[in-house]
């Protein structure tokens, strides 16, 4: 399991969640619809990522980082990822569909 945060680079904004399938869940952010939060304010940047053994740590992980400030999520980007870059830039997702035609 993951915990991850997705960011909006200029305007900084985020979309912090937690998946089982951090490249998946990275591609279904990158096409996102406008319809969505992250498609309607161009979340699509993996910037910070961590791997927990079991699922309940990363759940309890994510819901303490979305009750966290601004500054304190920043922070913690920075420590790993000082010029936030997307960590998934060279990621290969040949193959990938969207959540949305998998189910259809």
């Amino acid at each position: 399991m993951y915990t991850y945060i997705m960011a909006h680079i200029k305007n900084k904004l985020f979309y912090v969640g937690v998946t089982n399938d951090i490249k998946q869940r990275t591609f279904d952010h990158k096409n996102a619809t406008y319809k969505t939060h992250t498609g309607r304010y161009n979340i699509n940047q993996l910037v910070w990522f961590e791997k927990h053994v079991e699922p309940l740590e990363a759940i309890k992980r994510e819901k303490l980082i979305k009750k966290w400030k601004r500054e304190y999520k920043i922070n913690l980007i920075e420590r790993i990822n000082p010029e936030w870059i997307d960590l998934s830039e060279d990621w290969d997702f040949t193959g990938y569909i969207t959540s949305k035609k998998r189910f259809e």
